[in-house]
């Protein structure tokens, strides 16, 4: 009876921890997935975006407010990017949303 008992405790045990460790998994794989719908949502936009004959994007400067034509980097961030501007962090925004102005 003891060993009965003993046995149900470490098989609960077990198949508690299967569980959790599926849990884990399956909540890891569910953010793998949505991060690599937003990159080739951002790709897909940056990519879209109307380029000059040396492929530089054609983008309006949020900061300047005049015509640029930028290159982009690995993130998607135009070379004229710089990092805490507000008016630079809204232009990347803007071009990984896909509503960045362009001419």
């Amino acid at each position: 009876m003891a060993d009965r008992r003993r046995l149900e405790r470490f098989l609960r045990s077990k198949l508690r921890e299967a569980g959790q460790q599926y849990e884990e998994f399956r909540r890891s794989s569910d953010g793998q997935l949505e991060e690599a719908r937003e990159a080739y949502q951002v790709a897909r936009n940056a990519r879209g975006l109307p380029t000059d004959d040396a492929g530089r994007a054609k983008i309006v400067c949020r900061r300047y407010a005049e015509r640029r034509a930028a290159k982009l980097d690995e993130e998607f961030r135009p070379a004229c990017y710089e990092a805490g501007h507000p008016d630079c962090e809204g232009c990347v925004e803007d071009v990984h949303e896909g509503r960045i102005e362009t001419w």
